[in-house]
């Protein structure tokens, strides 16, 4: 498994050797080793979490806070979806930028977003199921995030603007300026 930095510290993308015969594929999806040796550091996953959404389903850009904070490592194993990280950490060099990938069923990358980052995902195709591991467990009381259209972000989330689909909990999410005044 090749596992590479991303231009944000702390953010990595996985891109795993796929063994293909005529009986289909195999491929190691996660190695504790080579993870940890990869990021510098030894991660300890406690949660697995799986979605399903359809074409135009923006989820996001969510996080936790505090001692809730959460990393997470985000795959699609079915359909396609672009992932996007903001990094969020306060003295960070890259504080307020983002990264995103076009994750698939077809490629089979993952995403490891770090703690202090906000998470989101678009879904391209008609139907996406997303797989992702977390190392702390979910607390609602510690939910943050950005809202998925914030201007100064301007993250171009590959679906038209009126074939968007999102939550009202992630309308009324707020902005990067207005994160940084909470």
């Amino acid at each position: 498994m090749e596992i590479r930095e991303t231009k944000l510290k702390g953010c990595f993308l996985l891109n795993p050797r796929v063994f293909k015969d005529d009986r289909g594929y195999f491929f190691e999806s996660f190695n504790q080793r080579e993870f940890d040796k990869a990021i510098g550091y030894t991660t300890h996953f406690v949660q697995d979490n799986q979605s399903q959404s359809s074409y135009g389903v923006i989820r996001g850009l969510h996080m936790q806070l505090g001692t809730f904070a959460q990393a997470k490592l985000v795959r699609a194993i079915k359909g396609e979806i672009l992932d996007v990280a903001v990094d969020l950490r306060p003295n960070s060099d890259t504080y307020g930028k983002f990264v995103s990938y076009v994750l698939s069923e077809e490629n089979k990358q993952q995403l490891f977003v770090p703690r202090g980052f906000a998470h989101g995902f678009s879904v391209l195709s008609d139907v996406a199921t997303i797989h992702y591991k977390a190392d702390n467990f979910y607390a609602s009381n510690a939910e943050s995030g950005l809202i998925y259209n914030d201007k100064e972000l301007s993250i171009d989330w590959g679906i038209e603007e009126e074939k968007i689909i999102t939550s009202e909990k992630d309308l009324i999410l707020p902005s990067l300026k207005e994160f940084d005044n909470e």
